[in-house]
């Protein structure tokens, strides 16, 4: 795994994979600001007019707690696209990874997979389909952890085991689907279900570095490929027929 982990940093800074470190960098800076802004102005509501609605909802017996929360995500508003930013990098590459993907794979095993045969590019609905779910559930988690981010860090350290659980899963399937059917991937995962989130632990922690965190779709992608690569184990039938039969090529 951590020959994966450096195999994959070493790649990203490479000739080849540098355009795409720009392009992915200047849609990340996109949509970071537009969902912050988008954040700021939720969070801002709900300081604002939130606790009466939910004082309304359930009762005066909830108005101390929900002006604690008020109180907190008074805070958070304040901070506005600074904290979003952060915390919204793990929706942010997902998005963007689902747009890169096979740009990625294909560098990472056209480089260490020469003679094995190349993975089949997703379809970009698929691919983006997958990475809206990831954004989606990184945001939800986002505001279940909010709360408690200034309770003793609980909320920054369930927001990164829920990170690491989030884009292993994301980041495995886009590659395991390149070879397979996606109930198959899935299967996968779950077959290796604590490889996949040890793996993602090394994603959610480099997410979690700003501005290093701007090419995390090519360090996790690139990093799945090669788990992918190792937990499918030897697979003669990827093999060139003359690699395989031991015939030289002319």
């Amino acid at each position: 795994m951590l020959d994966a982990a450096v195999k994959a940093l070493s790649q990203i800074l490479s000739p080849p994979m540098r355009s795409i470190l720009w392009r992915s960098i200047g849609l990340a800076l996109v949509l970071i600001t537009v969902l912050a802004i988008g954040l700021q102005r939720l969070l801002g509501w709900f300081a604002t007019y939130g606790e009466g609605w939910g004082e309304a909802m359930l009762g005066p017996g909830f108005h101390t707690p929900l002006n604690v929360l008020a109180w907190i995500v008074s805070i958070a508003a304040g901070l506005g696209v600074v904290l979003g930013g952060i915390f919204l990098m793990p929706a942010i590459t997902s998005l963007v990874a689902s747009v890169f993907v096979d740009e990625v794979a294909d560098h990472v095993e056209h480089e260490h997979y020469p003679a094995e045969r190349p993975g089949t590019a997703l379809p970009l609905g698929v691919a983006m389909r997958e990475g809206v779910k990831t954004a989606l559930l990184a945001i939800l988690v986002y505001l279940i952890a909010l709360p408690f981010v200034f309770v003793a860090g609980a909320g920054f350290l369930a927001f990164f085991i829920a990170t690491a659980w989030l884009l292993g899963r994301e980041y495995f399937e886009l590659a395991a689907m390149r070879f397979r059917p996606p109930a198959e991937a899935k299967a996968m995962r779950k077959e290796n279900a604590t490889l996949v989130f040890i793996a993602g632990l090394f994603i959610a922690a480099f997410v979690s570095i700003p501005i290093v965190n701007l090419a995390t779709p090519l360090f996790g992608m690139a990093f799945m490929v090669h788990m992918h690569k190792r937990m499918s184990g030897p697979r003669p039938e990827l093999l060139e027929p003359a690699r395989r039969t031991g015939v030289p090529t002319v």
